[in-house]
């Protein structure tokens, strides 16, 4: 799993029957202080998240087809949530 940045919104006139209804997005993948770590990714959105928000992404092909509710489909990365706050903390001291 992945912390990223929805930076766009794709559509596409021709989809898999299983995407009908569903949203595709561009993420960057983004490292734990918030800047911008890898290459983006397009990924299905199973939370209603929009361009801005900072999510949740699963890069799991069994993950996003169960956010998808549709088993054995051409999906690799599925948002899961919306990340309101991120606490970093020391684990040496635990």
């Amino acid at each position: 799993m992945i912390i990223g940045k929805v930076i766009d919104q794709f559509f596409s006139s021709h989809k898999d029957p299983c995407f009908e209804g569903q949203k595709l997005l561009l993420i960057q993948p983004l490292a734990l202080d918030g800047k911008p770590k890898g290459e983006q990714i397009l990924a299905i959105d199973g939370v209603e998240s929009g361009v801005g928000d900072r999510v949740l992404c699963a890069i799991d092909g069994w993950a996003s087809m169960t956010v998808l509710g549709e088993f054995f489909t051409p999906v690799n990365a599925a948002v899961l949530g919306i990340v309101d706050q991120v606490d970093l903390f020391d684990t040496e001291k635990c």
